[in-house]
């Protein structure tokens, strides 16, 4: 393709014969991309005609012998253009992450470039760079999700709470507001949180509630209970059930005399609510109403 194509089609002097024959070039594709990338970048506000208007008066004491300058400013419009594409690429290929996400009362399962799995709980989401992940495999998750990594260089999940890298194996890892929790199902994992590393054989776990580090049941199955359609507690605060019930049926819940510090220990289904509820509040010893999309849970009598 001719450079003078490029320079006339940014400023758009291509007659339509031109513009058939450029369009019908291999290189106008990625123009075409770089140019709709860079679209909502804004390059400095530069006023030629102004700028050189003050060039006049602070240098030139004739007038009447400066030449016009304005094929320049044709010149600088194409130059800056050219600039925004190149800036646009840029930051299009080195800053862009990829995402996938998982809303409430679903989930979703993502395919890494590795081949690698993630499954995501509800109310959860996962984001990578593709560029150069063979070399640098890095995700930020919020929420919760199972990996089966594949084996391969160091692969490391970033939450807001701690960071868990491994080479290859099975794992999960919940990050929930005051809730951080890691399970190995295969391998070996390293876990950070604060200034804390610890290791974790498979059929073990690291439980942190309300930022400090407590003592967790090690997991006995191959894979969460999620995965299953199931939600399963030992030994977890009241409060962090309900909110899992929320996300799982994308329902609010309410107590009402309920003490939510109590430790609950049961699991729940995730496809049906009123046993979910009924798996609740049994051995809870509290009742439960509902209302629309609304669940109130209660100690007996005090609704009178």
């Amino acid at each position: 393709m001719q450079e003078n194509y490029l320079a006339k089609w940014l400023n758009g002097e291509l007659s339509e014969e031109e513009l058939a024959k450029f369009k019908s070039s291999e290189e106008y594709a990625s123009y075409e991309k770089l140019e709709r990338i860079s679209s909502s970048l804004r390059a400095p506000e530069f006023d030629v005609e102004s700028e050189l208007e003050k060039l006049k008066k602070d240098h030139i004491a004739e007038p009447d012998k400066v030449r016009p300058l304005q094929p320049y400013g044709k010149f600088l419009r194409i130059a800056a253009a050219i600039l925004i594409l190149i800036a646009g690429s840029y930051f299009y290929l080195n800053l862009s992450k990829t995402s996938y996400s998982s809303p409430l009362a679903e989930r979703t399962e993502a395919i890494l470039p590795d081949n690698s799995e993630v499954f995501l709980n509800a109310g959860s989401k996962i984001s990578f760079s593709k560029k150069n992940w063979e070399n640098k495999r890095e995700i930020d998750l919020e929420g919760e999700a199972f990996f089966k990594v594949a084996k391969g260089k160091k692969f490391t999940v970033s939450t807001s709470q701690g960071i868990v890298s491994v080479l290859g194996t099975q794992f999960n890892v919940e990050d929930r507001k005051d809730f951080f929790e890691v399970s190995c199902y295969e391998g070996l994992v390293q876990v950070q949180f604060q200034d804390i590393e610890k290791q974790l054989p498979a059929g073990t776990s690291f439980l942190v509630i309300d930022g400090r580090v407590v003592e967790s049941s090690d997991p006995t199955t191959l894979e969460p209970s999620w995965i299953k359609l199931e939600s399963s507690f030992k030994g977890i605060p009241l409060r962090y059930v309900l909110r899992e019930l929320e996300r799982q049926y994308d329902i609010s819940v309410e107590t009402k005399n309920v003490d939510t510090r109590l430790l609950f220990t049961g699991s729940f289904s995730n496809t049906d609510l009123k046993m979910a509820l009924k798996s609740i509040a049994t051995p809870s010893r509290i009742q439960f109403k509902t209302e629309g999309d609304n669940v109130l849970f209660y100690v007996e009598d005090t609704l009178q």
